[in-house]
């Protein structure tokens, strides 16, 4: 789980600052003021973990891909080649993690269930700057109090390995030679293991890295119409897909498996498609919602759903648009493995008021009783209204929340984090921070009035 996160010459950001990362994470604001290039950090880290090609240092994507970030200057502040990217984030660990000392069988050097990594990347000074070859600087992995990592020396690829104070990585025999450089931006390359005696810890770090973006899960704003009919040939699916194309995939292959979703201490398990349809029938959308084979045995599906008790069942096709945009939010959210972090990009498109408010209660809950992270980008008034109201309640505690109203000022982007007290109130509200309601009143009441004024003359 993500617990904080700083971009420096990132798109729109030159400098995050540090940035709270909580279990439940909503990024606010006006349009193109940086909240969306906060998530797509995330994603290009996600698919350069992804990649199999070790030699390149981040994958920028192209239109197949999570997100596609043009060239490396092109994602630099201010698209200046003498800039420097730098990334760093901190995670806690799925389970403690020991780092054991190779001549002293099963003796734990050093122990934690905490990780950060941090990388500074430019382009190279050396070939044409055109193609805009990113190289690594400097990467650092920050574990039980300690710091390893590699740093460029030279003009050239060659780098030295970094240790803590106290701790020596012991070369083997042979000629002493410079490193090479990482292994994409988070890799320790496999000359370290050859080169060093005691060197071989460091890719539980990587390993761990890879893990943390594994377990990372993406559902983009644009999600696909609903379909008459499914195909499902027995895959298990990962995800929903960027635009939950992979939805009922998802829903079969639960079912297939057995798989049961927890409601928390004390309450009954239920299956994906329950949980789902017993959060629809909540939110007042349906009130019964089934995926159905269309012959016995076959590869084509149907997802049935009933308005109200007494509504005939229909097609998914023939209800509000809503339904099938919330489905991949809702089936994503009990899908996703526990310990996992989910982007989600303004889930609450083609929802009507009540059901944004509603969705929050969703995501809430995914939090509360699944251990899974979520980091949502909005824009819906009644969502944010909704989180404020369940921690005045006691639903929701304010640590396991952190609001953030994204803005640009000078051409910058800047985060400020809400502050949000114990009875939900937010005390730094921004100005115009959902349009300027009061300033929309008192023009319509002004407005009245002169129209009274000229239908009397």
């Amino acid at each position: 789980m993500l617990t904080q996160l700083a971009l420096q010459n990132f798109k729109s950001w030159e400098d995050t600052g540090k940035v709270r990362i909580a279990p439940l994470t909503a990024l606010f604001g006006t349009n193109s003021s940086g909240k969306t290039s906060i998530i797509q950090s995330l994603l290009l880290l996600k698919q350069t973990t992804d990649s199999p090609d070790r030699t390149q240092t981040l994958n920028l994507g192209d239109d197949r891909s999570l997100v596609d970030l043009g060239t490396f200057q092109d994602l630099l502040f201010g698209h200046d080649p003498d800039r420097k990217l730098a990334l760093s984030f901190s995670w806690k660990l799925l389970q403690q993690l020991q780092v054991v000392d190779p001549s002293k069988k099963k003796a734990a050097l050093f122990t934690g269930d905490e990780l950060m990594f941090s990388t500074t990347i430019q382009l190279s000074s050396t070939g044409p700057r055109a193609l805009g070859h990113p190289i690594v600087k400097d990467m650092r992995y920050g574990f039980s109090g300690r710091e390893f990592g590699m740093t460029q020396v030279s003009q050239k690829p060659e780098y030295d390995l970094l240790g803590p104070e106290g701790f020596k990585f012991v070369r083997s025999q042979g000629r002493p030679w410079k490193l090479p450089p990482p292994a994409k931006c988070y890799g320790f390359p496999d000359q370290v293991r050859g080169y060093y005696q005691n060197a071989a810890f460091l890719s539980d770090f990587e390993l761990q890295l890879e893990e943390l973006f594994a377990r990372l899960f993406y559902l983009g704003p644009l999600r696909d119409y609903p379909k008459r009919q499914y195909s499902w040939a027995g895959s298990q699916p990962a995800d929903m897909g960027r635009r939950g194309e992979r939805v009922v995939d998802a829903l079969l292959a639960a079912r297939e498996s057995g798989v049961t979703i927890s409601r928390g201490r004390g309450r009954r398990r239920q299956t994906l498609e329950e949980r789902v349809a017993e959060w629809f029938a909540e939110l007042g959308l349906i009130s019964s919602f089934e995926v159905r084979p269309i012959t016995e045995g076959g590869k084509l599906f149907q997802v049935w759903v009933q308005r109200n008790p007494s509504a005939p069942e229909v097609l998914i096709t023939d209800v509000g648009f809503g339904v099938s945009q919330i489905l991949p939010v809702i089936t994503l959210c009990y899908y996703a493995p526990v310990g996992s972090t989910l982007i989600l990009e303004q889930p609450e498109i083609h929802l009507h008021p009540k059901v944004q408010a509603g969705l929050a209660d969703v995501l809430i809950d995914t939090v509360k009783t699944r251990e899974v992270q979520i980091i949502v980008e909005s824009h819906s008034e009644h969502l944010l209204r909704r989180l404020q109201r369940r921690v005045a309640e006691g639903g929701l505690e304010p640590t396991q929340v952190a609001l953030y109203f994204c803005n640009m000022e000078k051409g910058a982007s800047r985060l400020t984090e809400l502050e949000l007290d114990l009875l939900g109130r937010i005390s730094n509200w921004p100005e115009d921070f959902f349009g300027d309601q009061f300033g929309e009143i008192a023009a319509m009441s002004e407005a009245i009035s002169k129209r009274k004024r000229d239908l009397v003359k």
